[in-house]
């Protein structure tokens, strides 16, 4: 499934970042991520998703980038019609932490 995001400053419309990529899920649960950033990251994440609960959680496995980003989690989830995500980032200087969160509302079908 391919797969782009988009984000603007909502004051003045001003890019700020975009990535795009490939998902691959599994018939057993589990699912490939295959991500570039505008940044230069690229991103190999394994993880599962639950069709039931609407979730997917995705840990990196490969991140190859010029700068000092080691690992990368990610973690999304529908609930009605807004999708939830959160990304965490660990640097050479520090441990994974909360990098973003962000919650989407569907605005059309």
């Amino acid at each position: 499934m391919a797969y782009s995001q988009k984000t603007w400053r909502s004051a003045s419309g001003e890019p700020m970042h975009a990535e795009s990529g490939y998902w691959r899920p599994k018939p057993d649960g589990s699912i490939e991520v295959i991500i570039a950033q505008s940044t230069g990251l690229a991103e190999v994440q394994k993880g599962t998703f639950d069709a039931e609960n609407k979730s997917v959680v995705l840990e990196s496995e490969t991140v190859a980038n010029a700068s000092k980003v080691k690992s990368i989690s990610r973690s999304f989830k529908v609930a009605g019609d807004h999708l939830e995500y959160t990304v965490s980032m660990a640097t050479n200087t520090h441990p994974l932490h909360p990098h973003l969160r962000a919650v989407l509302k569907k605005v059309s079908s």
